[in-house]
């Protein structure tokens, strides 16, 4: 069974950080702690510090060596944000060789998730051991490509100063993904057999619009902006279009949210989107969430401390202080295990069922991330 990450539809000075939250432990040490057992140079993280023995899940088994995109350029703003460049520096340094070392392309893209670890030729991609099958497998997310993750790491080397990667990044963006109004998901599937995605994110065009502002690209930030306005409606952000082009009005965090913080959306937007979101002192993933997802309580305690709001971004902080690992890393969820409406797909084999796509209470490296940079008051799409 896969079980993925998601699938879902300027400069330094941005990540100049504010006082740190009194409640909250130092998860920039936590990030770099788990990179210094990794020895030296270019290194990736887990994503999950999963279970193992005989507790371990199938969660677990295909993700004890994922490391994914998002999450590593997220940890990357983070370590910049605590003033540790250099430890950064590693994080932009092994996805740059991971663009240059793949092993089937070599046209500017990263895949979704590499195995996590130090990087050196020949670039290793996760995967995990199929008892049933009895062979190695891979996931055909994990192998593609989505434009939003491309994107963060694009904002990583920007502030690193790593423009080469990020321009070639760039390229691929407009030749294979660029469409009439913003772009489009990505790639999906094995190396031979990749499949467009045809729907379009606006949490995605979001990081896009952050992305190409961040490297000087005037006319690709609007076309992606322009996306995300057009997902604009009296109740706030739409989460994007289907392969059809329909809108789904329905509410997700990250696209309620994002734009607030990247300057594309206003306060009362993002309040929406926590007001329909909340349970508690903290937020689902989606509407049919029923429990709080902790990486967006962390955004949405970093956007609400952008508002002024901070008695409530104190109580979110607090929802995230109450669910820390012995690691110090911040876990996924509170529940066992959460739902987002979402699946994991397209199905790679003709009329095979789509996996859900759930969250599950593991240590989480972009939940981390993001509850310290909400902590800081550092916001990784401002600029």
């Amino acid at each position: 069974m896969r079980l993925t990450r998601r699938q879902v539809l300027g400069g330094a000075a941005a990540l100049v950080a504010a006082p740190a939250h009194a409640a909250l432990p130092d998860f920039a040490a936590a990030v770099q702690s788990q990179m210094n057992a990794l020895g030296d140079g270019p290194v990736l993280l887990n994503s999950y510090l999963v279970e193992t023995g005989p507790d371990a899940t199938a969660f677990d088994l295909t993700q004890a060596n994922a490391a994914y995109v998002y999450d590593n350029a997220l940890a990357g703003l983070l370590l910049l944000a605590a003033g540790k460049r250099a430890a950064a520096g590693r994080i932009g340094q092994a996805l740059a060789f991971a663009q240059s070392h793949d092993r089937q392309f070599s046209d500017g893209r990263l895949r979704n998730a590499y195995a996590a670890g130090p990087v050196s030729a020949p670039v290793k991609l996760a995967g995990f051991w199929d008892a049933k099958a009895g062979q190695w497998d891979e996931d055909p997310y994990q192998l593609g490509t989505d434009s939003g993750p491309l994107a963060w790491a694009m904002i990583l080397w920007a502030r690193l100063g790593m423009t080469a990667p990020a321009l070639a990044a760039a390229r691929f963006l407009d030749a294979r993904l660029r469409t009439g109004l913003g772009y489009e998901g990505g790639l999906y599937g094995f190396d031979n057999a990749q499949t467009l995605l045809a729907w379009q994110s606006t949490e995605q065009n979001t990081d896009l619009t952050v992305a190409f502002r961040a490297l000087g690209r005037t006319e690709d930030s609007a076309h992606a902006a322009a996306f995300v306005a057009a997902m604009k409606g009296a109740a706030g952000f739409a989460t994007g279009t289907g392969p059809d082009g329909r809108i789904n009005r329905a509410v997700s965090a990250d696209a309620g949210i994002w734009p607030y913080l990247a300057g594309l959306g206003d306060a009362a937007s993002a309040r929406a989107a926590i007001a329909a979101l909340r349970h508690d002192d903290g937020i689902g993933f989606a509407q049919v969430s029923d429990g709080v997802w902790l990486e967006g309580t962390g955004f949405a305690a970093l956007a609400l401390r952008e508002m002024g709001e901070t008695a409530l971004a104190a109580r979110f902080l607090a929802t995230i202080g109450a669910n820390i690992s012995p690691e110090g890393y911040v876990y996924a969820t509170e529940a066992p295990m959460l739902s987002t409406g979402l699946g994991v797909g397209p199905a790679v084999k003709p009329g095979a069922a789509v996996q859900p796509f759930n969250y599950y209470r593991r240590p989480s490296l972009s939940a981390t991330c993001w509850a310290g940079l909400a902590g800081l008051g550092a916001n990784p799409l401002a600029g």
